[in-house]
């Protein structure tokens, strides 16, 4: 062994021919080559603007899986567990917004000298990111004609547009709790996004103001106002990105780039618990 060489323990395996290696586990050769840049002459950087994307999809993956499994740990009743998948999937939205500084890296010029090898890809044709949107109330049926060329996320979007929402879940099981969650609100139609309904704010008020409030109620309406301001924290800082790399200048997709996403901000998941705000204690 050389000088100022590590050891290598003697159990440690080595041989992987017939066993499962980590490559294989997490099928490294399929993820490690599927960065395709478009650029020619290849662009240094357009590689980073298809790993930063890419990771994000990962990322919009597992925040899906975590918000599916939450309602459906609602439905039931196990409101601890639920919160245990909302922990995680604010951890999550805290990495995603991080991943802006890494693409913040990208100057205006080097954008500019590959850009248009992305055609008339966008972010705005991300199912997933439609998805969590769909799953948290933000939903558009006119939407799923962006994704009529893609069979399987079409009918994901079209199950989610169906299905009720994390808050629909929640909401029902405060009515089981035995708060008066008004009927109309219980028996919505499911496929229109969500509005404010003010007849639910005295709702949340007895849970914000009551002492006898279980306190895993009133750390799911928290939870879920974090996840929302999460969630636009990471719109922000992708407006704040594509502004200062781009300007002004039309998305690729065809949207008109950052006044697109500046409308985005004024969207909101949950409202009653941000409604709430005013009336408590007055």
């Amino acid at each position: 062994m050389a000088e100022g060489e590590r050891p290598v323990e003697d159990a440690i395996r080595t041989d992987f021919h017939d066993a499962m290696s980590y490559g294989r586990y997490l099928d490294l050769d399929r993820i490690l080559g599927a960065q395709h840049p478009r650029s020619t002459p290849e662009h240094h950087d357009e590689l980073l603007f298809i790993i930063q994307h890419q990771t994000s999809e990962l990322w919009l993956k597992l925040i899906l899986h975590e918000l599916r499994e939450a309602r459906r740990l609602l439905d039931v009743d196990d409101l601890g567990k639920a919160l245990k998948g909302l922990a995680r999937v604010k951890a999550t939205q805290r990495t995603l917004t991080e991943q802006w500084s890494v693409l913040g890296t990208l100057t205006p010029r080097e954008y500019a000298e590959f850009r248009g090898a992305l055609g008339s890809s966008s972010g705005f044709q991300s199912f997933q990111y439609r998805a969590v949107e769909f799953i948290l109330g933000n939903k558009n049926a006119r939407l799923l004609d962006v994704f009529t060329s893609e069979p399987d996320a079409h009918d994901l979007l079209t199950r989610l547009l169906q299905e009720p929402t994390l808050y629909d879940a929640f909401l029902h099981a405060l009515a089981r709790a035995g708060y008066a969650v008004p009927a109309d609100i219980l028996d919505r139609d499911v496929t229109q996004a969500w509005v404010l309904h003010e007849d639910l704010v005295p709702v949340f008020r007895r849970i914000y103001e009551s002492p006898d409030t279980p306190w895993v109620l009133y750390q799911a309406c928290e939870d879920l106002v974090d996840l929302e301001d999460n969630f636009q924290l990471w719109r922000f800082r992708h407006l704040r990105t594509v502004q200062r790399t781009i300007g002004f200048k039309s998305g690729t997709g065809g949207s008109s780039g950052v006044g697109f996403l500046q409308r985005a901000l004024d969207l909101t998941f949950f409202p009653e618990l941000y409604a709430v705000r005013t009336e408590i204690g007055g």
